[in-house]
């Protein structure tokens, strides 16, 4: 797999190929840059999301979901481990057989 191009260097070529003088295509600005014109299409659909202007969720919404789905499931984990603590214990205090208890 391909290194990931670095987000200021995306974020340039977003920029140059949104405004780009009319008759430039996409696929001579991708090229200009070094880039494959369909990863082009996709870094300017991202951030139309990214900017609200198509609806979507934009990267900061999925590494807020990405953070939030982590803090449920170690919740989730710790909440288990409570219930079968209190399980535990509640069955230590029970009285056992043969208790002389009236």
């Amino acid at each position: 797999m391909p290194k990931p191009y670095p987000a200021e260097f995306r974020d340039d070529v977003v920029r140059v190929a949104r405004g780009r003088e009319p008759g430039v295509t996409i696929d001579q600005i991708a090229k200009d840059f070094g880039v494959h014109p369909m990863t082009l299409q996709k870094w300017l659909g991202r951030a139309d999301i990214d900017e609200g202007i198509k609806p979507g969720q934009s990267r900061t919404e999925a590494a807020e979901m990405r953070e939030l789905r982590k803090r449920n499931r170690l919740l989730e984990q710790e909440n288990e481990v409570l219930r079968r603590a209190a399980a535990y214990l509640s069955q230590v205090n029970l009285p056992g057989k043969g208790s002389t208890r009236s």
